[in-house]
């Protein structure tokens, strides 16, 4: 074994996260590590790399037992980790992040070999299809860029051990193929990965082995040619969940909301489509086709250059984000850390932001009725927090996603976008936000849900619009949705608008 944990715990405040855990992971090997929001995951991946330090158990790396005090001490035994939640520095440029600590300088002068780095970043990078200048400052990237930013950094580091937390969560299928390929050929190589992840699908195509974590107790072990998708579930959740979506039984009413050839310039042009009260409309495309952008701007953090938006058949006229939610618009952001939550905040008080005037009388907050809407709210969306002080970046990535989706949760919400709404959530939460998203359509919501999983896209959608490259390319009927159709789109078949 190349890492043997045993007996390993970890309490907080009191709190026991971890409960006697083990993990073993072996040399050339791909081992996922499973579990709900909240079972422990993220906790045992920073005991094992100095992040923090374990009450009670034994880590043992390339068989001789360690007790790592920083990061830098695991990176040096060569564990590299990518982390969840993105560790950017947007105002640096593509190359700088790529070398952050690492800095080539020409000699003891301390001055930068730029150029090398440069042409380094870019050569490494285009081997992981991504194409962008090293000189390029990395906030005006777009998330999924960003993140394999975060993977070429990893593998930089020539690691033996490489822990992957949710790394292809911002990714389009194109990339994630070439993140596998690296992958694999990586194994062949004899290095070995630790891969959390929530999609199943991801788990059953690339990894050998997976290991279940619940309630931060370790639930087994399982070689992935020996189980199955129902089996790793119930390990995870200690019961059945039932069907992956729920059952369709929505029947769309009126137009509430139409875009006509709504553009902006360099991000997208003419788009154009209708969205019902009571439909969940998709909009399916690759990385970099608008999606986003349209999204932000139907809400009003960007301002379109031409074209309009109607609502209930009135122009609207929506130049920022406090205009659209008069209009009954709610939007969760695929980015929840900079545009869903403010995360030093408590869970309560995020919660309350956009229910002001609800729980509020003559601009006093009056605490019963805040109370109540967080007790509601976080029952209703089953949130695991320890309770209404605790802070919104301490919740796990699963639970902050609850939070985000429960701030919109509101009668005067007549429109809800989505965008990549269950993002970094387990299977059993997933359920519960499909169940959420299903019941506000049943009561008469539009919702616009943006995601790059297929198969989300085509379970719980009553219509598909196809994006490529800014471009609206087509909307598609729930009989007609396939990967297959969706893809031919996506990728600029049939170049012409189809409504």
């Amino acid at each position: 074994m190349i890492i043997q944990m045993e007996g390993i715990e970890k309490s907080f405040s009191g709190n026991k996260v971890l409960k006697n855990v083990n993990f073993s992971l072996k040399k050339g090997e791909i081992h996922a590590l499973m579990g709900e929001n909240g079972a422990g995951k993220s906790t045992l991946m920073k005991i094992l790399t100095g992040i923090y330090s374990m009450d009670k158990g034994t880590v043992e790396v390339k068989g001789r037992e360690v007790n790592y005090k920083h990061p830098k001490d695991a990176e040096k035994d060569g564990l590299a980790v990518i982390h969840q939640e993105l560790n950017i520095l947007p105002e640096l440029t593509v190359a700088e992040n790529l070398f952050l600590g690492n800095e080539q300088t020409y000699g003891r002068t301390g001055i930068l070999k730029n150029r090398e780095m440069n042409r380094e970043t870019e050569e490494i990078l285009a081997d992981l299809g991504l194409n962008v200048k090293a000189s390029q400052r990395t906030g005006s990237l777009s998330v999924g860029k960003q993140q394999i930013i975060e993977i070429a950094r990893a593998l930089m580091t020539n690691a033996d051990v490489i822990v992957m937390d949710e790394p292809t969560a911002a990714l389009t299928d194109r990339e994630i193929d070439t993140l596998f390929k690296t992958i694999r050929e990586l194994k062949r190589k004899g290095v070995s990965f630790i891969y959390i992840s929530h999609r199943m699908e991801e788990i059953f195509s690339l990894c050998d082995s997976i290991t279940v974590l619940r309630d931060g107790e370790y639930a087994g072990t399982k070689k992935v040619n020996e189980t199955e998708f129902d089996a790793i579930v119930k390990m995870m959740v200690g019961r059945e969940i039932g069907g992956r979506f729920p059952e369709y039984e929505l029947v769309p009413g009126d137009t509430r909301l139409e875009i006509k050839n709504l553009s902006r310039k360099g991000e997208f042009e003419k788009v154009s489509f209708k969205v019902r009260s009571g439909e969940i409309f998709g909009i399916s495309g690759l990385m970099g086709a608008g999606r986003s952008e349209v999204a932000e701007t139907l809400f009003g953090f960007r301002r379109a250059d031409s074209g309009d938006i109607f609502i209930d058949g009135k122009k609207a006229v929506i130049q920022d984000p406090k205009a659209a939610i008069d209009y009954g618009l709610g939007f969760v952001s695929e980015d929840r850390k900079s545009k869903g939550l403010i995360v030093d905040f408590s869970v309560k008080d995020n919660l309350s932001l956009t229910h002001l005037s609800d729980i509020s009388q003559s601009n006093w907050i009056i605490p019963r009725k805040e109370q109540e809407l967080y007790s509601n709210l976080v029952k209703k969306l089953s949130v695991k927090t320890a309770g209404p002080s605790q802070a919104a970046k301490s919740l796990s990535g699963g639970n902050q996603q609850k939070v985000v989706i429960a701030k919109w949760l509101s009668e005067k919400t007549r429109i809800l976008i989505l965008d990549e709404p269950t993002r970094g959530v387990d299977v059993g939460a997933k359920k519960e936000i499909y169940n959420i998203m299903n019941e506000l359509a049943k009561q008469g919501v539009a919702i616009i849900m943006i995601s790059s999983e297929l198969p989300e896209v085509i379970g719980l959608s009553t219509r598909v619009g196809v994006m490529s490259e800014g471009r609206w390319m087509t909307v598609l009927e729930r009989d007609e949705l396939t990967e297959e159709k969706i893809m031919h789109y996506a990728t600029g078949g049939d170049k012409y608008v189809r409504q």
